[in-house]
């Protein structure tokens, strides 16, 4: 499945200027809604920084030295909630010196059909009290706030740990029918596993968020760097603190059924540049 995003067809943009002549932007030309994709920015003369403008989301991968020229990398991606089909364009603006290049390259979103998914639950987790209500929001905003965040160090490498070893029980994007009322898509994936089951962290990083949320319940955030965090949901227990250090593979806690939940399950969610992407095609396999 990484493959598929590693192995993409790319349309290379060239820039003429002298410094930075024969840098390149290599973007897939296509990418269905809610997919992660792979870009890459390459030189053959070593370049300095490099700043990636995508869905007015501004990030600055890691730069590597290669053999006589550097390469930077970086996820994108849309959501298959907050984002639409259409012509997207990337520009990368490159810094060698006092000297600036521009690169730019479209990648065309294409709709995906995504299965319907019914599930019952009690009502309080499809409509929930109004004391819980003002509690909900300030977890919304804490969670948007903690995924606008972008560190600067990249820590994570492809493809990802699977974050458990169970089966996928519910995809992404799916549609969900709550107690028959139309809810919106799932954004991430639940694997099936039985309670008290090892959660990992899908890559190494950093613990930025444990809490106790009401539709999440116990959750944990790792930022993994330029942009990339993962969320584990549903956990019986945490097995971290915010501000740990954890290594790809690390425990992070157990598998559980709290907050809204049928069972015991992980709800494992990937976030790119903001954006609640499909995690399934970037797994290890």
């Amino acid at each position: 499945m990484t493959r598929r995003v590693l192995g993409a067809l790319f349309v290379v943009c060239l820039w003429a200027g002298a410094a930075l002549a024969g840098a390149r932007l290599e973007v897939p030309q296509r990418a269905g809604l809610g997919e992660p994709f792979l870009v890459r920015i390459v030189s053959d003369r070593p370049f300095r920084d490099v700043t990636v403008h995508w869905l007015e989301r501004e990030v600055r991968p890691t730069v590597k030295a290669g053999d006589g020229g550097n390469v930077a990398e970086i996820l994108l991606g849309t959501d298959v909630l907050e984002d639409e089909p259409g012509a997207r364009e990337i520009s990368a603006v490159l810094l060698d010196g006092s000297e600036t290049a521009t690169l730019r390259g479209v990648v065309e979103v294409r709709p995906k059909e995504y299965p319907v998914q019914a599930l019952t639950l009690p009502p309080k987790m499809v409509t929930p009290p109004k004391d819980e209500l003002a509690r909900i929001a300030r977890e919304r905003e804490l969670n948007h706030r903690i995924l606008d965040q972008a560190s600067l160090r990249r820590f994570w490498t492809l493809p990802l740990a699977r974050p458990v070893s169970g089966p996928v029980e519910s995809v992404y994007g799916a549609a969900r029918v709550l107690n028959g009322q139309k809810k919106n898509p799932h954004r991430g994936l639940d694997f099936d596993a039985p309670k008290g089951a090892p959660v990992l962290a899908c890559a190494t990083g950093t613990v930025v968020l444990v809490a106790d949320q009401y539709y999440a319940g116990k959750c944990v955030i790792v930022d993994h760097g330029n942009g990339v965090q993962s969320l584990y949901y549903h956990l019986s227990e945490a097995k971290v603190r915010e501000g740990y250090r954890v290594d790809r593979g690390e425990v992070l806690g157990l598998v559980g059924s709290t907050g809204r939940a049928t069972g015991p399950h992980l709800h494992f969610s990937l976030s790119v540049q903001g954006r609640l992407v499909d995690p399934l095609p970037l797994l290890e396999e």
